[in-house]
């Protein structure tokens, strides 16, 4: 666009304006016709041609729609979470309930949580290995003899130690060992006498369950010093206590590698 000046007026002495096109613009890229007026009248007129605003209410309406798009997105993934944690809670329920129903049908009443509990601590004493090894306590002149549970190799697992003796709670298989080690500083005759014997309620006196008796066993004027092993699987009895006693405990030599009283389950 340019401006062309064609002559002067005779009143103002001013040259008349005229405004030329010199792009090509479609109409409706351009606002209306626009005259010049001078006193004398209309002098040029001209398609002006201005550039049109973007408005900004397409621009709000673009960020109104993002953030509504955005809203129902978030919205349908909680409503989807809450559904999958709904499904999950009545899959729970109609699986219990199929359960109680094949319960009622075959006649069996529900384990109460009780049972189930003393099911799982029965279970749990299972996985303990019944055992017991005990070791010579020193002084002593009675019997059956008394033992050490507690210091240096002894030790009780799942068995209880109680009057002298290794009290059986579970009936089973067991292999009982006893051994004494006698010593003295004179010889004499008198036999030496090695037991080992059990106890019930159930039954009246002692059940003599290994024996062993020493003769011979020295050299006169000579201190001498024999050993007495025993050892075999028995069954015991839930309520079975199971003791060891000598002929002569005053010569027992009672070091826990010399003298010593066990039992595991096999």
């Amino acid at each position: 666009m340019h401006f062309s000046v064609m002559q002067q007026n005779q009143y103002c002495g001013c040259p008349q304006v005229f405004w030329t096109n010199s792009s090509a613009l479609s109409s409706s890229d351009c606002a209306p016709q626009v005259g010049l007026y001078h006193s004398s009248g209309i002098v040029a007129h001209q398609d002006i041609c201005l550039p049109l605003p973007v408005p900004e209410r397409k621009r709000h309406r673009q960020n109104y729609r993002d953030g509504t798009c955005l809203c129902f997105l978030v919205a349908f993934l909680l409503i989807l979470l809450a559904l999958m944690g709904v499904g999950l809670a009545m899959f729970q329920i109609f699986h219990l309930q199929k359960e109680l129903q094949e319960f009622s049908s075959s006649g069996r009443v529900p384990p109460s949580p009780d049972l189930l509990k003393g099911a799982l601590n029965r279970t749990a004493e299972k996985k303990v290995k019944r055992s017991a090894h005990l070791t010579g306590k020193a002084n002593q002149q009675s019997h059956p003899l008394e033992w050490e549970t507690t210091y240096g190799h002894a030790f009780l697992s799942g068995v209880q130690y109680k009057n002298r003796g290794l009290l059986i709670d579970e009936a089973g298989l067991y292999f009982v060992y006893s051994k004494v080690f006698f010593r003295g500083r004179t010889c004499t005759s008198q036999p030496l006498d090695h037991i080992v014997f059990k106890r019930n309620p159930s039954y009246p006196g002692n059940q003599v369950l290994m024996e062993d008796r020493k003769m011979n066993y020295c050299v006169t004027m000579r201190m001498w010093g024999k050993s007495s092993y025993l050892g075999s699987l028995f069954n015991l009895s839930r309520q079975d206590s199971v003791y060891v006693s000598v002929s002569e405990p005053t010569m027992i030599n009672f070091e826990e590698s010399n003298t010593f009283f066990g039992l595991y389950m096999l």
